[in-house]
């Protein structure tokens, strides 16, 4: 067994990483490292797209923390160290010019999202399983309120599904340069998955956040992500660690890869670096 290492602060993605994409519960492996990892001294911290809402269920496993909706909103324990939603005039015509060009809009506030129904078309075609699985999760796996019952609550992010990158083009011309438009590799020719977020914080800096809340050098840092998303992340930290589900490009700029999680790569990449 390899020698210990002293206490690290361990960022886990969770779609893709820590659950199947849409999931709650993590793979019983995954459980035993996070609880072994925390019993040794480190500090294990959720590090999501999803809302806070949404990742306030995985808690229940034992984290110590988390950052949600991609870094704009970011707690350790009961704190809470960062809060950034969109301002109101970039909400507004953001979602003007998404659904002007066809867009289906996914709008997440800090605790619930609200989608409208036009991405459910896709679920009816052949898609490559992780778009599919993607697009399942967000619109019908984890609790969506309908888009009517939107109250005007701050938003964090938005996820889109739409037929073609020229349906977001307006929308990145107006607006590109205070909002990130993230567009999966994962997408396909005839349906692009997207997601927004504002330019002012994303992974890596909750991540930054954290570290420096707790006293911790960002040499103490380890990532674990498997998507686009994760790029920023996996940049800040001093090892990062894709898992073999992960996209070709996220692999690249990754020091580790780990099984994918059906194959126990959470616990299986602690044991590797010395967590457990």
């Amino acid at each position: 067994m390899e020698e210990r290492i002293k206490s690290k602060l361990i960022f886990l993605d969770v779609d893709g990483t820590l659950t199947p994409p849409g999931g709650y519960v993590p793979p019983e492996s995954a459980q035993r490292a996070v609880k072994r990892a925390r019993e040794l001294g480190h500090k294990v911290f959720l590090c999501s797209g999803r809302n806070y809402g949404m990742i306030k269920p995985l808690m229940k496993f034992g984290f110590d923390g988390g950052i949600a909706s991609c870094g704009g909103y970011v707690y350790a324990d009961d704190k809470v160290l960062y809060d950034c939603p969109m301002n109101e005039a970039q909400k507004s015509r953001l979602i003007t010019l998404l659904k002007e060009n066809g867009a289906s809009v996914s709008i997440e506030s800090r605790n619930q999202s609200f989608n409208d129904d036009i991405a459910l078309k896709y679920l009816k075609q052949e898609r490559g399983s992780h778009l599919y699985s993607m697009i399942k999760a967000v619109w019908v796996e984890l609790g969506a309120r309908p888009a009517e019952e939107y109250n005007g609550d701050p938003v964090y992010k938005l996820v889109i599904a739409c037929d073609g990158r020229e349906c977001l083009e307006p929308a990145i011309q107006a607006l590109g340069d205070e909002l990130n438009f993230i567009i999966h590799d994962f997408s396909e020719k005839d349906c692009v998955f997207a997601e927004v977020i504002s330019r002012e914080f994303n992974k890596g800096t909750g991540i930054r956040i954290i570290t420096e809340a707790l006293g911790y050098d960002m040499v103490d840092t380890i990532g674990f992500g498997d998507s686009s998303l994760d790029v920023d992340m996996i940049d800040v930290v001093d090892i990062g660690v894709c898992m073999a589900n992960g996209s070709a490009y996220l692999k690249e700029q990754s020091d580790l890869i780990c099984p994918s999680l059906e194959e126990d790569g959470i616990e299986w990449a602690f044991r590797k670096l010395g967590l457990i």
